[in-house]
């Protein structure tokens, strides 16, 4: 994939180029829809499509207190979007420059750095420009104006509702994960990066990779059979999102550890993608090690009975 980080870098996509425009986070069916009419549009006429996305979310540079958590770092996003097949990726800095920008002038910037601008596909609510002045009605009128194409795709609907990130996010919450899926279209999944822990876990004769999070909505805190991708190879193992009352008391910190089922190798600065199966249990405070080292036990024992349950007969 290529990313581009500023508007001039436009300029040498071979076109007609075809965005499609959005935030995208957690990159839920709606998205991926809005995705494939671009390439698709892309297909129709020889160009490229190119999704364009903003960091940080607009929302903490205009109104931080109520930001929504996100459920997707822009690196995360790179990786869903690399799988989905595309092959350019702006992502365009958010900030008050940016945000005060009319809808004119903001699509005008775009045209300017893509005289061979085939089209635009936003989801039909996308709002834009100074005020969230600009909407789809704004955006038909510029590609009138402007000689390019607009395409409005709307909502997917999944359970007489519309896909939508707050829905995933409540999903995730709740940890509702079948929910989350079918929301996603994929397994839910946080990204992370293998950071140094206190080997305790190792030395109780589970090592457990700690991991470093890039999403802020997060499920439940408890015990999970998780399934996680190192390197580009997947491994099942039990992984522990919490505050860790046995060893930690009084901490109001939440970390995450996974223990990899029969795994060797040192990880250390590593990103990995961690998908969620099954909740196990709560997270409980042990009145000793041994205690905590036998629940680990019983825990990657429930783990992988969970597994073999899945696997095709």
């Amino acid at each position: 994939m290529k990313i581009l980080t500023d508007l001039s870098e436009l300029t040498a996509v071979p076109g007609p180029a075809h965005l499609a425009v959005g935030f995208f986070d957690g990159v839920h069916l709606g998205h991926q829809e809005v995705i494939r009419r671009a390439q698709a549009a892309a297909a129709e006429d020889g160009g490229t499509a190119v999704v364009v996305t903003f960091d940080p979310h607009p929302m903490k540079v205009l109104r931080p207190e109520t930001a929504p958590r996100l459920l997707t770092s822009t690196h995360h996003k790179q990786l869903i979007l690399e799988r989905l097949g595309v092959s350019h990726l702006l992502i365009i800095p958010f900030n008050e420059t940016l945000a005060a920008l009319s809808p004119e002038v903001f699509i005008s910037e775009i045209r300017a750095a893509l005289p061979s601008l085939g089209s635009i596909t936003v989801g039909r609510a996308w709002v834009f420009g100074k005020g969230r002045s600009g909407n789809l009605a704004t955006l038909t009128a510029l590609g009138q104006a402007n000689g390019f194409r607009v395409f409005g795709v709307a909502p997917v609907i999944v359970a007489e509702d519309p896909v939508s990130s707050t829905r995933v996010r409540l999903a995730v919450e709740r940890g509702d994960f079948a929910a989350a899926a079918r929301l996603l279209g994929r397994e839910y999944s946080i990204l992370g990066t293998v950071i140094q822990g206190r080997q305790l876990a190792r030395k109780l004769g589970f090592p457990t990779a700690n991991l470093a999070l890039e999403a802020e909505q997060l499920p439940p805190i408890g015990v999970y059979a998780v399934k996680a991708l190192v390197e580009g190879r997947q491994h099942f193992g039990v992984a522990n999102l919490g505050l860790r009352p046995t060893v930690e008391d009084g901490s109001v910190t939440r970390h995450f550890e996974v223990h990899l089922f029969d795994f060797t190798g040192d990880i250390y600065g590593a990103t990995v993608e961690v998908r969620f199966v099954q909740r196990l249990r709560d997270e409980m405070k042990m009145d000793s090690l041994d205690a905590l080292k036998a629940q680990i036990a019983r825990d990657s024992q429930q783990a992988r009975a969970v597994f073999e349950d899945r696997v095709p007969a």
